[in-house]
């Protein structure tokens, strides 16, 4: 799979499983609350839908922004999973983190030539050199760079973590002091890396809050699916809460329907459908 300049969207790949390191088959936490809920007023069907169709538009000012979004070629970006594919792998060891990514990248279909290591206060990043058969795609450039990520437990736990799940058990941040601004990060983090199947995704805004137990942050999203049978697309508003707890760090997110109503492209212009 590659992935165009500029656009990071949700490539996963599977480990194979490794002993050693730290992350491990840790209890989800089942005390993890989702206080001090706070509903914003929805922008108008209007906005919304002219936010969802344009195509220069994607994520609000100030958003998140991967440090690979600069990449000026195509390239690929997942994290190291574990055996089951479930969560994301982490430890503060970069031997134990280069021995996972070696093996992740010979279970892969396209193996890479290893360039070099490189990290954050939040992972591991290995650089390696793609190389793809001139028949995958329409491509003038058959290498491009893949940067495979490794959490470090000392910031960032996905241990427990169902992906396939939007709601639940989200990961434990460990970076101290823990801030809400932490939470906004994490949550428009793992947005880039979540797969959602409808033809249009779009985060119509990006919000805070905080009460003395916990943090919270929410994701107001938009999405559209075709319904075939030249009916208009089903437009539905979402909010992609994110609550941690001041105490743990341990995070908890709930996928709440807001709004749901019609609305199509006529002409390149979208419109509401009755």
């Amino acid at each position: 799979m590659r992935i165009p300049a500029l656009l990071l969207l949700p490539y996963m790949a599977i480990a194979t499983s490794c002993s050693g390191g730290g992350s491990s088959s840790t209890p989800v936490p089942t005390n993890v609350s989702n206080e001090a809920t706070a509903a914003i007023t929805l922008p108008s069907d209007d906005d919304i839908i002219s936010k969802l169709y344009d195509s220069s538009y994607s994520v609000p000012d100030n958003f998140f922004v991967d440090e690979r979004a600069n990449t000026a070629q195509s390239y690929t970006v997942h994290h190291v999973m574990d055996a089951s594919n479930s969560y994301e792998l982490c430890t503060d060891d970069f031997t134990v983190a280069e021995a996972w990514e070696v093996a992740d990248n010979d279970s892969r279909s396209v193996n890479g030539f290893y360039v070099g290591a490189h990290e954050t206060e939040r992972y591991f990043e290995f650089i390696r050199e793609l190389s793809y058969d001139g028949d995958v795609g329409n491509i003038s450039d058959l290498t491009s760079p893949g940067f495979a990520r490794i959490f470090k437990c000392s910031d960032t736990s996905r241990d427990g973590v169902d992906r396939s799940l939007l709601s639940g058990f989200a990961g434990t941040i460990n970076a101290r002091p823990l801030t809400g601004a932490r939470l906004r990060e994490f949550a428009e983090y793992f947005w880039q890396f979540t797969f959602f199947p409808e033809r249009y995704k779009k985060v119509l805004a990006s919000y805070s809050d905080s009460n003395p137990n916990s943090y919270g942050h929410t994701l107001l999203l938009a999405f559209a699916s075709t319904q075939g049978n030249r009916r208009c697309d089903r437009v539905e508003v979402v909010e992609w809460r994110f609550v941690a707890q001041t105490d743990s760090g341990d995070i908890r997110s709930d996928f709440l329907h807001r709004r749901e109503f019609e609305a199509e492209l006529a002409n390149g212009s979208p419109r509401l459908c009755d």
